[in-house]
């Protein structure tokens, strides 16, 4: 007979792991591995969207990794987030081992509200808490900041082309209004998700971000460096870097990077 200790258990512990389903573990090492993947990567889609900043992931969108993905997302398994988060840390640090030093704010990607309360979570908003810990426990300041919201509803993504994707989510973001401050306070702005796939979604989002850098202002982009800077002629206090970093992305947009 199973005792009330190993019904508990299951009920707190998984009773397999979700990346390979090997029972009676958590997160196994050879899926912990492969989460992390070979080191974070710049990643870039195919056709790269206009805008999209500088992107970096922690491993390609295949087997365990979409599994342990899926398993947090979509089947609440949140107790993932500490490893994930940990990964995304990483992907976050390496955009910046070239942006300079100081405090890094984290801009998770918003879900629709409707989505929130279907999954009972955000994920991406844990993620990025998670995420924010892992690199203050690296020695890095970090805040999350989660001032993006869906100002009009989008179709779902899955099934769209990278055309379509772009046409779906072009001005669906902005930044809730009296939160712009904060962005230009950090300076160095990460966008982070769990997934890229198109990079439609994140360049709608660093288009929003920079539309607010500085409010009144027309400004230009240097899309290698993340860079955003006004034409007011005011300097380093107009400047802000936009840079991006997800869990996973597609396997080609590693690739190409390689060739």
């Amino acid at each position: 007979m199973r005792g009330w200790w190993q019904d508990l258990s299951d009920l707190v512990l998984p009773a397999q792991c979700p990346g390979c389903g090997r029972s009676r573990t958590s997160l196994c090492t050879r899926c912990a591995e492969a989460l992390r993947g070979a080191g974070p990567g710049r990643v870039r889609p195919r056709p790269e969207p206009p805008g999209l900043p500088v992107v970096h992931a922690a491993a390609p969108y295949q087997d365990a990794v979409r599994a342990v993905l899926l398993a947090h997302k979509e089947r609440g398994a949140l107790w993932l987030a500490r490893p994930l988060g940990e990964a995304l840390a990483g992907a976050v640090r390496a955009g910046l081992s070239s942006g300079g030093g100081g405090a890094v704010a984290l801009v998770p990607m918003p879900s629709a509200p409707s989505a929130v309360r279907a999954r009972g979570h955000d994920p991406t908003r844990r993620l990025a808490y998670a995420a924010a810990a892992g690199l203050r426990r690296a020695g890095v300041p970090a805040r999350v900041l989660a001032v993006l919201r869906q100002r009009r509803a989008v179709a779902d993504q899955s099934g769209l082309d990278a055309r379509q994707r772009l046409v779906n989510v072009a001005g669906a973001l902005d930044v809730v209004g009296g939160t712009a401050g904060l962005l230009t306070e950090v300076g160095r702005i990460v966008l982070v998700d769990d997934l890229m796939t198109t990079g439609a979604s994140l360049a709608e989002a660093a288009r929003a971000i920079r539309a607010v850098a500085r409010p009144g202002t027309v400004g230009v982009t240097d899309e290698r460096a993340g860079l955003f800077r006004s034409r007011s002629g005011m300097g380093m206090a107009n400047r802000i870097t936009v840079r991006a970093a997800v869990i996973a992305a597609s396997p080609d947009s590693f690739e190409i990077n390689r060739n």
